[in-house]
């Protein structure tokens, strides 16, 4: 996985989190597949189409928290991630 500081997409600018659709058992095995990239400011109450339950692991940016709810709308249980 790349480290919270490395976040960065192809133009260069700054990502806040990277939510991957793959993960393993194995460290180095971990973030992979499909990708997700959320930038800074970004407000997203419902996942885009084929992403609901299938982000299996994750790295947030440094200076960023990604907030994610159990339910469609932002609704039920919250949880935040930092790096």
């Amino acid at each position: 996985c790349p480290s919270p500081s490395e976040l960065r997409p192809v133009n260069g600018t700054q990502l806040c989190a990277l939510l991957y659709a793959d993960n393993s058992p194995y460290y180095e095995q971990c973030c992979a597949g499909a990708a997700l990239e959320v930038l800074p400011g970004t407000d997203l109450p419902y996942l885009p189409r084929g992403w609901a339950g299938r982000a299996s692991s994750l790295v947030v940016g440094t200076r960023c928290e990604l907030t994610v709810w159990s339910r469609r709308a932002k609704e039920g249980k919250t949880r935040h991630f930092g790096a």
